[in-house]
């Protein structure tokens, strides 16, 4: 049986292909799906993919995962640079690995969005190389699996 990656998205990004194209892309999250569904497939994985502007509902997605998930790979879009509690939620299920996942480059944008509070209990984060961060972090995860 394939080993199941959630790979869940936060705030804003379900205005993918829209919102701020020259930042973050003309590709929908739906086209992202597609592309990470392709991926897994060919590496053996079966995608929950999901999207939420909601911080509860995220943290409840990490603790699912926790349990039934072999990974994650985590787009928290802007709750990445505020929430502690996604922080909390990842650290409690720790060992699962995380990728965390930016389509633009963090460290090139306003200054409050050069760190993030996820990034020190995640495994590793992609920034800056648009929706191919997604298919990178699936390869990332299932060579750790």
């Amino acid at each position: 049986m394939a080993k199941t990656v959630y790979v869940l998205n936060g705030p804003n990004l379900n205005t993918l292909g829209k919102r701020e194209p020259g930042i973050y892309g003309g590709k929908t999250l739906a086209d992202i799906e597609a592309d990470c569904r392709a991926a897994a497939a060919g590496l053996g994985l079966e995608v929950e993919f999901r999207q939420s502007n909601h911080e509860g509902m995220l943290i409840d997605w990490i603790h699912e995962a926790g349990e039934r998930g072999a990974g994650i790979v985590l787009n928290p879009g802007a709750y990445g640079h505020t929430s502690i509690a996604l922080h909390d939620a990842i650290r409690a299920v720790s060992p699962l690995p995380v990728i965390e996942v930016h389509l633009s480059n963090i460290h090139a944008r306003e200054p409050f969005r050069h760190r993030t509070m996820t990034a020190p209990v995640v495994a590793g984060m992609i920034c800056g190389l648009g929706p191919i961060g997604y298919t990178l972090a699936l390869q990332a995860l299932a060579a750790r699996l």
